[in-house]
């Protein structure tokens, strides 16, 4: 991928929010691309050779704001409020049979929701169809699904860094708000805190985007001037400084065409019947050594006819090392591993029980989906 994972940089905070408390106040638990298109041209944005006239820069503002009002027009129908046994989040109408996708997380361990549209109303009774925590992802459906309006996705492979995006969603239970930035990069792989409905899942090829996103963005949409979904707000990095808050700008989305694919892998078979994310084929937990920091992966169990099985691999050795990258923990072998392709060969640095090491040769699996 050649970045550098997020969290070794900065701590990461879900984009989800929890009430706790009906009145007075929110607990927080938390949450690339294509040159600006549509109307976000050069010109819009005043660089001419010669300083715009007043008249003229009026002109560009307006044309600018009325793109972004058609964009907000076209898309924000679309994005919901789901509210969960465990708090509340956003999510995105995928189909016109009722199907909403969402981040796994903003769900939590429940299996039923209220739906909102951003026009307000009753809110709709809506099921969970299944999760993908792994990757953060979910579908459900609306018992009523009259009046839904599906959004459009895009190719998140076209974006660009610098692209005009606007992210939608329902920041600390505000319905239907937006904000706006660009794409700040691509190809990270950002790894989730555990706890709040997370597993800690990894999520590989992440967009990283200067729109703020704000507890309850969650599940909404990254979209850009062609009115188009290109990832989903789930994270943000969170500022040691500040604490539980996040820090402003920094801000990831799983692509779209991780999402679209996960969708309907689980609206077609229930379930997530293809992860297309490599597995050395072990369960493992991070390890310490005697001054307390991480050492490795310590392999607790191996699968059988596995890519590991095969190498020799036993419960007990110690993963320090992939592809000569240095291993410490489970996340940097997750996030590693999100970035390398089922199929393929990874060379494999151990250190077993008795203080010996050496490096095998393993050819990898695919990631279990539940």
């Amino acid at each position: 991928m050649g970045t550098t994972p997020a969290k070794r940089r900065a701590p990461l905070a879900l984009g989800a929010l929890a009430l706790a408390l009906a009145l007075g106040g929110c607990g927080i638990t938390a949450p690339p691309t294509a040159a600006p298109t549509g109307g976000t041209t050069a010109s819009h944005v005043g660089t001419a050779a010669t300083a715009p006239t007043a008249a003229g820069e009026s002109g560009t503002v307006r044309a600018l704001e009325t793109t972004y009002e058609n964009v907000i027009r076209k898309v924000l129908p679309s994005i919901v409020q789901i509210n969960a046994e465990n708090g509340l989040g956003s999510g995105i109408v995928y189909d016109t049979s009722g199907h909403i996708i969402t981040n796994a997380h903003v769900l939590g361990d429940a299996r039923t929701f209220q739906v909102t549209l951003p026009s307000g109303g009753t809110p709709r009774a809506a099921t969970l169809v299944a999760t993908h925590p792994l990757g953060d992802l979910a579908i459900i459906k609306v018992k009523d699904a009259t009046g839904l309006a599906p959004v459009r996705f895009g190719d998140s492979r076209n974006a660009r860094v610098g692209q005009i995006v606007l992210a939608m969603g329902n920041p600390l239970g505000l319905s239907g708000s937006v904000t706006n930035g660009i794409i700040s990069a691509l190809g990270r792989t950002v790894t989730e805190p555990v706890g709040r409905g997370s597993t800690g899942a990894t999520i590989a090829n992440a967009i990283q985007t200067s729109a703020a996103i704000n507890p309850g963005n969650s599940g909404g949409a990254l979209v850009t001037m062609n009115a188009e979904v290109i990832g989903i707000p789930t994270l943000a990095a969170a500022d040691p400084t500040l604490g539980r808050g996040t820090a402003p700008g920094i801000g990831f989305a799983i692509p779209s065409n991780t999402a679209v694919d996960i969708a309907n892998q689980i609206i077609k078979e229930g379930k997530v019947t293809n992860t297309r994310r490599a597995a050395l084929g072990i369960s493992g937990q991070t390890v310490v050594s005697q001054d307390g920091t991480a050492a490795g992966v310590g392999v607790v169990r191996v699968s059988p006819n596995s890519g590991a099985e095969r190498a020799g691999i036993l419960p007990g050795d110690i993963i320090v090392g992939v592809n000569g990258t240095k291993i410490t923990t489970m996340a940097d072998l997750s996030e590693l591993l999100a970035t390398l392709s089922v199929g393929r060969e990874a060379k494999v640095d151990i250190r077993h029980p008795d203080g010996s090491q050496e490096s095998v040769n393993i050819k990898l699996g695919e990631l279990p989906g539940q």
